[in-house]
């Protein structure tokens, strides 16, 4: 009986041991690259929020309503790296990082800065853009607005969850912080007098003044750091893919591509809002 039942003992062990090893080995066979995974799927999902002219905007083409922009030649041009089309999830800005992190998307490209928080949480490709931070206001109100120091108690906006609005918080203290989620409506609330001073990225700055003439760059300096710099949002540890993205910067800005990129891009978008 003690023989009998210890032999079924064994067996047991040996039977749960085959399960486990079985089911370990379909788990690892089933595990793909993302790379592969992508290249499997024929698409290459990308985060944006299209207000950020230049970089990605709305305009008509042919009678429909396409997403273009700096961002979006970038991630075409890293989906024909893959051998993969781009699709692209429009989103507000502040739920474009928390989509990467959800694994609705595999990049997020939205002139998004790699600031030291987003770091522990985000892998970052290579910057692919420097952007000097300018204040846009009214030009009636040119005369009063000079300095940083004039903006005391006044109201200034950035968009909610960018960069600009750690620029406010940080070099005009005394100013009270505007956040809107999309920077069109910021545009809006500065023409109508809502808030007084507006923080963009000189290149998004230029293309809102082009298309809004009653406005204009303040006389008044903003500090630029190198946190601030664009660069595409990657999940942690997806070294393969990431190598991927810094190739195609690289070839990008030294075959001139990337200028080139911008330029076409703010002719756009000055034509878009005629």
């Amino acid at each position: 009986m003690k023989k009998i039942i210890w032999f079924a003992m064994v067996s047991m062990v040996v039977l749960l041991g085959a399960c486990s090893s079985g089911g370990k080995e379909t788990s690892n066979d089933s595990k793909k690259e993302v790379i592969q995974s992508i290249q499997d799927s024929g698409k290459l999902v990308v985060g944006t929020s299209a207000d950020f002219a230049p970089f990605e905007f709305h305009t008509m083409i042919d009678g429909k309503d396409k997403i273009v922009g700096v961002d979006i030649d970038l991630a075409n041009e890293i989906a024909k790296e893959l051998g993969v089309k781009v699709e692209l999830m429009d989103m507000e800005f502040n739920a474009v990082l928390a989509a990467l992190q959800q694994g609705k998307v595999n990049l997020a490209i939205s002139g998004i800065s790699a600031t030291e928080e987003r770091q522990q949480t985000f892998d970052f490709s290579d910057n692919y853009f420097a952007p000097p931070q300018k204040m846009v206001i009214n030009k009636e109100n040119a005369n009063e607005l000079t300095s940083l120091k004039s903006f005391a108690k006044k109201k200034v906006g950035a968009q909610k969850g960018s960069v600009q609005e750690d620029v406010v918080k940080e070099q005009v203290a005394d100013a009270q912080l505007v956040s809107v989620a999309k920077v069109p409506n910021l545009i809006i609330e500065l023409k109508q007098g809502s808030i007084d001073g507006l923080v963009l990225e000189e290149t998004v700055a230029n293309s809102y003044i082009e298309n809004n003439p009653e406005l204009m760059l303040a006389d008044v300096d903003l500090v630029s750091s190198d946190e601030e710099a664009y660069a595409i949002a990657l999940p942690k540890g997806e070294e393969e893919l990431q190598k991927k993205v810094n190739q195609v910067i690289q070839e990008l800005q030294s075959s001139g591509k990337m200028d080139e990129f911008i330029q076409k891009n703010t002719e756009l978008a000055k034509k878009a809002e005629e």
